[in-house]
């Protein structure tokens, strides 16, 4: 009975085995929809800035403090309908910029989109929006914001950007080492990029930076670097350097933005703690349980072939001694 014992058990470690590796596996690789409200921070040091402090507008200087949370939201996401039931999650994301010197509130925005719970990216939803504090307004999200693929590539891929409600391509360049964790460098550039403003907000902005001026446009600059841990697609560290600049149709120009904006050391050793757990989690569901249980499963049962031979082995021996012995013997003849 024990090589009948150790075969069913090592079928069944293979039977887990790809369970494991084919029902599991995919499952724990995506978003879950049971996510822990996150919160990254990142900070401007010597930036110079636009602040409207009771109507008036000026260009001031100092450090600012950029802090993005999210937040999952669990009803909306179970309201989903359609090709979104199951394939996405939904996220509400707040942002408020402000001033460390003496935490005024320089800036904001809070929106709600879906991801796609495989690749991070945004999918079309109807009921995603976006408000600036002035106004919340309809928004097409598409491609990578807050997170990228499961398995990032060494590939360029699509980053949304809020300013400009639009994707630019972000360029692989190189693998680099942060906190210990392997993380891919992605590189986006935007050069001349425009700002959508309401038209009484950059009538107040022209009236009072630039007199006289009764038409412009905000020109927008950013040089995006993130650093992508590729088995979560978690980002591990973030710089934005951004430079925004009033532009009157005259030719004049006031710079209203330029800051380098970039993950907080806190922020980049809590995000690659949490980045290094999840990854642990995924590899062992995903690789080392599979191939570990599928090689206990082949030992097991190559175990149990092995006994069964070698009891029929024993079987069999008796059997032709026995038949030997029982034949006709010689019969002995006299001269």
């Amino acid at each position: 009975m024990t090589h009948a014992v150790l075969l069913g058990l090592g079928a069944l470690a293979l039977v887990f085995a790809a369970g494991l590796a084919f029902v599991v596996g995919p499952r724990v690789n995506q978003l879950p929809y049971d996510l822990e409200r996150t919160q990254t921070v990142a900070e401007a040091p010597n930036a110079t800035f636009m602040q409207i402090t009771n109507g008036q507008v000026a260009v001031n200087t100092g450090t600012l403090r950029s802090t993005i949370t999210v937040s999952p939201d669990r009803a909306q996401t179970a309201d989903l309908e359609g090709d979104l039931d199951g394939k996405a999650v939904v996220w509400v994301v707040g942002q408020e910029v402000v001033r460390t010197d003496t935490n005024d509130l320089v800036s904001a925005y809070s929106t709600a989109l879906a991801l796609d719970r495989k690749t991070g990216a945004a999918l079309p939803w109807d009921k995603q929006w976006l408000d600036t504090g002035s106004d919340r307004q309809e928004v097409d999200y598409s491609g990578q914001i807050y997170k990228f693929p499961f398995g990032t590539e060494k590939k360029t891929y699509q980053i949304f950007d809020r300013d400009i409600l639009a994707t630019q391509p972000a360029v692989f360049v190189k693998t680099e080492e942060i906190e210990g964790l392997s993380t891919y460098q992605f590189t986006q550039e935007i050069r001349g990029g425009r700002q959508e403003v309401p038209a009484d907000r950059l009538q107040i902005l022209l009236g009072q930076l630039i007199p006289g001026a009764t038409s412009g446009q905000i020109v927008y600059n950013n040089t995006r670097t993130v650093w992508v841990e590729p088995t979560t697609g978690q980002y591990i560290k973030v710089q934005e350097k951004q430079e925004k600049n009033l532009v009157a149709d005259s030719g004049q120009s006031v710079r209203i933005l330029d800051a380098t904006f970039t993950y907080t050391d806190d922020t980049v050793a809590s995000s690659a703690d949490r980045a290094s757990s999840n990854r642990q989690l995924l590899q062992i569901v995903t690789l080392w349980a599979p191939i570990g249980l599928a090689v206990l499963g082949l030992i097991l049962i190559a175990i149990a072939i092995v006994l069964a031979s070698r009891r029929g082995g024993r079987h069999s021996s008796p059997a032709a001694v026995a038949s030997a012995s029982s034949g006709p013997k010689p019969v002995k003849t006299s001269s």
